[in-house]
């Protein structure tokens, strides 16, 4: 039993398929981060900038 058990944990431990998924899972949450802080660094630019402009045109 010991060394079935010895057996499973190592295939268990050198088996490297969820890390993949996980690297992409970091990888995904990075670029959340950089993309949630580029919009709210430039959300108030944009809608001032350019539709303050297209509402001044029309308005």
């Amino acid at each position: 039993m010991n060394k079935e058990l010895l057996k499973i944990s190592r295939a268990f431990a050198r088996d490297e398929n969820g890390a993949t998924a996980i690297e992409y899972a970091l990888i995904a949450g990075g670029l959340s981060i950089v993309i949630l802080a580029a919009v709210i660094a430039l959300g108030d630019t944009v809608r001032d900038d350019l539709f303050g402009s297209v509402a001044t045109a029309l308005g």
